[in-house]
């Protein structure tokens, strides 16, 4: 079953990077978000592969290793690889469904043109992600 554009409005509300997004801007990031259903075993992410993509998570779950160790797991409305939309660093997790898992996919090529063409977007979003890095730097100090 697909979902309504306001359902995930909705969920890409709830990620952070979009969360000071208005509701017109939520809607043109939804217009670019594939929905996407993959097995369980899955790997959506590779831990040193380049990022292409952006997940959030709608049904199912998955785990996050970091140097072969479990760092996190991640359920409905979690999401993963932002970093690879807005940088070129290697991936620093790999993300494995552990459940069948659909998802809403954003391809890094699609977000970089969004963020071309709308500087509004693109400024919420740079903010969001300084306050993410600024958190994850006072966590591992």
């Amino acid at each position: 079953m697909q979902l309504r554009k306001n359902a995930k409005v909705e969920l890409l509300r709830q990620v952070p990077l979009f969360a000071q997004c208005s509701k017109r801007e939520l809607e043109t990031i939804a217009g670019i978000a594939d929905e996407v259903e993959v097995g369980e075993a899955t790997e959506l992410t590779t831990q040193g592969d380049r990022g292409r993509e952006f997940g959030v998570i709608v049904d199912g779950t998955a785990s996050v290793t970091g140097d072969g160790k479990q760092v996190a797991s991640l359920g409905a409305g979690d999401f993963f690889g932002e970093i690879a939309l807005v940088s070129d660093i290697p991936r620093t997790a790999t993300v494995k469904a552990t459940s069948p898992v659909r998802l809403l996919v954003v391809s890094a090529r699609d977000f970089r043109r969004l963020m071309r063409e709308s500087p509004a977007v693109q400024n919420k979003v740079l903010q969001a992600l300084a306050h993410r890095v600024a958190e994850l730097s006072t966590r591992h100090a």
